[in-house]
């Protein structure tokens, strides 16, 4: 994969934009870095040390939530991100073979990103919506009861 061109001086406008809007205490660090990733793609080191200075909180507590949650990432991700359940509901109704057939079509590996930067395929172990199960999110768009047969044309929703 081609490595990310960051533009701090347009990182940091963004990131006091967002902290702007938003609000500048710790309340609001989770939606500050959720939107962070939303317009830059992930939370890179220059995002935290701004952040850190605008919200007066420690860089490594800013990088220690970043890390945390799924929803989150300080390394690059694809354009659209595709999260598979893997928890046993999804996996006794045919996850294995969904999954098999969603890394063959992408030719990923969970936690990759594809060299074009389009997809970048996660794991995760609950969706939270166990009776619809497999579950594929892509984005924000919920798939569900998915069998092998649906998943080049899920794909293909996103050309």
């Amino acid at each position: 994969m081609p490595p990310v061109t960051i533009n701090e001086e347009e990182t940091i406008l963004g990131v006091r934009r967002i902290v702007k809007r938003i609000g500048a205490t710790r309340a609001d660090l989770i939606p500050v870095l959720q939107a962070v990733t939303n317009e830059f793609g992930f939370i890179s080191q220059p995002a935290m040390e701004e952040l850190s200075a605008l919200m007066n909180l420690p860089t490594k507590e800013i990088h220690s939530v970043a890390t945390f949650y799924r929803m989150l990432s300080t390394q690059p991700r694809g354009r659209h991100v595709i999260q598979f359940c893997e928890s046993a509901p999804c996996h006794v109704v045919g996850g294995r073979e969904v999954f098999a057939t969603l890394k063959q079509a992408l030719a990923l590996e969970p936690g990759q990103t594809s060299p074009d930067n389009k997809w970048t395929l996660l794991t995760t172990s609950c969706l939270g919506v166990c009776g619809m199960g497999p579950v594929i999110l892509i984005d924000t768009d919920m798939y569900g009861n998915v069998t092998p047969e649906q998943v080049k044309e899920i794909l293909s929703r996103y050309e």
